[in-house]
């Protein structure tokens, strides 16, 4: 039972991030495509004896492999972080949550009448009171 549990959660989570996990697969195979590129254009270079353009492809892969490494690293260490529309909603309900408690707060003292502002201050009874004083 709690495989099916942990299989149920990891597939609810590959779903929700589907868009995500499908950026960071692409971008990892192209980290492995460029390898492969790579030996084929320094074949090409030799066979052809133009070696003096090794000195750019070389750096040009790793700065390739180390972006594409980077990014994929940011997008899977932020995936539970909330996006900035998410954040800014949040705040937007936090808002609404104080202004509706803060008009509430000033229009009751406001309103109290005489006789209500006699009762705020007057000591109640129960009944076991009212009884023990018969």
């Amino acid at each position: 039972m709690f495989r099916q549990v942990k299989s149920a959660i990891f597939w609810t989570l590959v779903y929700k991030f589907r868009k995500r996990l499908t950026i960071v697969a692409i971008l990892l195979s192209i980290v492995f495509l460029s390898q492969w590129i790579y030996s084929d254009v320094v074949e090409y270079l030799q066979l052809t004896k133009q070696l003096q353009y090794l000195d750019f492809l070389l750096p040009i892969k790793w700065i390739v492999i180390l972006f594409n490494i980077g990014f994929s690293a940011y997008l899977i260490l932020t995936i539970f972080k909330p996006s900035k529309e998410e954040q800014k909603n949040i705040k937007k309900k936090e808002v609404e949550i104080k202004e509706e408690k803060k008009p509430k707060e000033t229009n009751s003292k406001k309103e109290l009448s005489n006789r209500e502002k006699e009762f705020l201050t007057k000591k109640l009874r129960n009944e076991s009171e009212i009884l023990m004083d018969r």
